[in-house]
């Protein structure tokens, strides 16, 4: 009989750690990760049975439609029914998608991030009552590597899809927040038009003809009027929200953290406050991984995470670490006096800092230079700590 560790808390459809206890074999095991090949991969009294098996689980009212979104278009999956369809991006397609869905009783629909396709066909969807989870692509696609789908089409990624949420099955609802989505979006723009403006300047230090250099000065005087204009919406935004306004509040008490580092928390990681202090720094992609196997023990790294959100906090603590918080200024001087390098020390201090964030808003308290300090044993002399 195949076994397969079973899961006590199920991998869920975000970045969240997992944990493992025991081995229980595949019969005693309830919702687990499959190990059986697909239906149409078997022959004979074997792939009838594993059909059986599919069906009784639409009975139970366990389909999952994965739903590969294009820019014209979305592939649709159902499983365990192996039915497909594909609608168009429209009003009607929207409206077609939702009956088809509705006349086979699905339970949940998945759908990856696709640049922002997905938005429009997730409210929808949400609009008609329909529980709806966004997904990493990265993690299916890995996904469907580790089953050994090399192939790649928007048929197959639907498939894929429904296939890694209901391995998945028993992962927390996604709650849908449209005031943070908005946020989200205002907070991207914003960096997008700053990305911009990086690119320009370091042209405008070329030699380029007068006409070029006047163009460059009218857009970059162009791109600090539009982020003036968007950091006020985010602003207004914040306050107008009152749980919003509650976290900036405890965010920007902490020194060196500022109205922008706030908004960017605020929208990209509802967790804080509400998850494992360990959860919440993988969640920003500052935990470091073990690389180790047998006798060997590798170098430990930091990967994964929300990248966009990683880079603001980054710049944050570059800050407070090096000038504006004296506890994370010590800490940073004595990791980089103990040999670490400055980006090692500067992200472990990020860590702490996210970790010292999340307690701080599950208790709803702001900053206390009393309470978030290193003992004396670990401060240097002050000489060591100016910057």
């Amino acid at each position: 009989m195949c076994e397969r560790a079973v899961l006590t808390n199920r991998p869920s459809l975000d970045l969240s750690p997992t944990v493992l206890e025991g081995r229980k074999s595949l019969s005693g095991s309830v919702g687990q990760t499959r190990c059986l090949p697909q239906p149409e991969q078997l022959h004979g009294l074997r792939a009838r049975t594993e059909q059986g098996r599919e069906l009784k689980m639409a009975r139970n009212n366990l389909v999952v439609a994965g739903i590969d979104v294009a820019k014209d278009k979305v592939d649709v999956y159902l499983r365990p029914l192996a039915l497909r369809r594909t609608f168009p991006s429209s009003s009607a397609g929207r409206r077609q998608l939702i009956a088809w869905l509705r006349r086979h009783e699905v339970s949940k629909t998945v759908m990856e991030a696709s640049g922002g396709y997905e938005r429009g066909w997730a409210k929808s969807l949400r609009e008609a009552e329909l529980k709806v989870w966004i997904v990493d692509p990265k993690r299916v696609r890995d996904f469907a590597r580790s089953a050994g789908r090399r192939a790649k089409n928007d048929a197959i990624d639907a498939e894929m899809i429904a296939w890694f949420a209901e391995t998945f099955d028993q992962a927390p609802d996604q709650v849908h927040d449209a005031e943070r989505e908005k946020l989200a979006q205002i907070v991207n723009a914003r960096q997008s038009l700053l990305d911009m403006q990086t690119v320009l300047q370091n042209r405008s230090g070329h030699d380029v003809p007068a006409p070029v250099q006047k163009m460059h000065a009218r857009l970059l005087k162009k791109i600090a009027v539009e982020v003036a204009e968007l950091e006020a919406a985010m602003r207004a935004l914040i306050k107008a929200n009152a749980h919003f306004a509650k976290l900036a509040e405890i965010i920007e008490s902490v020194p060196g953290l500022g109205e922008i580092t706030a908004a960017g928390l605020i929208a990209a990681m509802p967790e804080l406050g509400q998850v494992d202090n360990k959860i919440v720094a993988a969640l920003l992609g500052t935990a470091p991984y073990d690389d180790d196997s047998g006798k060997r023990r590798g170098e430990r790294h930091i990967q994964g995470g929300r990248r966009r959100l990683r880079n603001l906090f980054y710049m944050a603590c570059l800050g407070a670490a090096t000038r504006c918080n004296p506890m994370l200024k010590v800490f940073y001087s004595r990791l980089v006096a103990s040999g670490k390098e400055p980006k090692v020390a500067l992200v472990a201090c990020m860590r702490k800092l996210i970790v010292i964030l999340n307690v701080m808003i599950t208790r709803g308290e702001k900053w206390d230079a009393t309470r978030y300090q290193l003992s004396d044993s670990a401060r240097l002399p002050p000489s060591a700590c100016t910057a």
